[in-house]
């Protein structure tokens, strides 16, 4: 009999490359998932693992197992939520729910709230985390939510154990300090903001490659990028107290304090608008109160 708990050690390999980069997810020394991952091979017959320099990769055996984990995976958590949901006579569960910034206040927030009154018995724990971290956290059960943005042109990973919903669309817009030279026209165009500094999120995020992107095709240069924070209000600031300019979504801009207003303005591009669209991902196997979340979502989203 094959062990639930070793084939997710297994599949946590097989995700992250490496067996201390699984051992690190997990909570668990390196030395102890390579003695676990020893008795699943013992257990099934065969070599699951083989090295490849600093990294391990599965054997056609390991993969076959992966496979069949997930869906024995998938069908215990369902299980343990149907148990608990018996037990307390009503749908009763934790579901981990993750998020960028903006969403996280405009959506998931309220959702939480919301839910603390229709639904006592689910317990929603939230984190803010950016979709690139995130997904890799839902794919491995860590996760059962994600609300993660994706911007025209740049299209996430489509994976297809996860089922996508989208929530809102909405623009990006130019925010710029009130007294720039530019500032009273009603569109501006980015092809003369070449040599102004900029604020972004950190490198390796969608925002980040969006801003360079628009910078460098509508507006034809390569964008100073002075600053940086995954913190959308922090960026706001930047623009209001150093002079940098941003391209920021509506869905930000909704949630800025008003006494920033009288040092920010926001303005379209005369070369064109820009787009996102905010969505939410979970598992195709889901549970009932994880079913409960995303419908809470996206009540919120609507109201957003």
């Amino acid at each position: 009999m094959l062990d639930l708990r070793r084939l997710r050690l297994l599949r946590e390999v097989e995700a992250r490359n490496t067996l201390s980069a699984a051992a690190e997810a997990l909570g668990y020394t390196t030395s102890a998932v390579s003695q676990q991952l020893s008795v699943l091979e013992r257990e099934a017959g065969t070599a699951l693992l083989e090295r490849v320099g600093r990294n391990v990769r599965l054997t056609d055996a390991g993969r076959v197992l992966v496979r069949h984990a997930q869906t024995l995976l998938d069908a215990a958590e369902a299980a343990e939520a149907e148990v608990a949901e018996v037990a307390a006579g009503q749908v009763a569960e934790v579901v981990k729910v993750a998020s960028f910034q903006s969403a996280f206040l405009r959506i998931v927030a309220p959702a939480v709230r919301d839910l603390a009154t229709s639904h006592p018995h689910v317990r929603v724990e939230a984190s803010e985390q950016e979709v690139e971290q995130a997904v890799p956290g839902l794919r491995l059960q860590h996760l059962d939510v994600v609300v993660g943005d994706e911007y025209d042109d740049q299209p996430r990973p489509v994976h297809g154990d996860l089922a996508r919903t989208d929530l809102v669309r909405e623009r990006v817009r130019l925010v710029m300090p009130a007294d720039h030279p530019l500032a009273r026209r009603r569109k501006v165009p980015l092809t003369k903001l070449a040599g102004q500094s900029w604020a972004a999120c950190q490198p390796g995020t969608g925002h980040r490659e969006m801003q360079v992107r628009i910078c460098r095709q509508l507006g034809g240069f390569e964008p100073d990028l002075r600053h940086a924070s995954d913190d959308f209000l922090i960026l706001i600031e930047l623009v209001r107290t150093t002079g940098a300019c941003a391209l920021l979504p509506d869905l930000v801009l909704g949630y800025a304090p008003s006494d920033w207003t009288p040092g920010v303005v926001v303005r379209d591009l005369v070369e064109g608008s820009i787009g996102r669209t905010v969505f939410m991902l979970a598992r195709t196997a889901r549970t009932p109160a994880v079913a409960v979340v995303t419908d809470a979502l996206r009540r919120s989203a609507a109201g957003a």
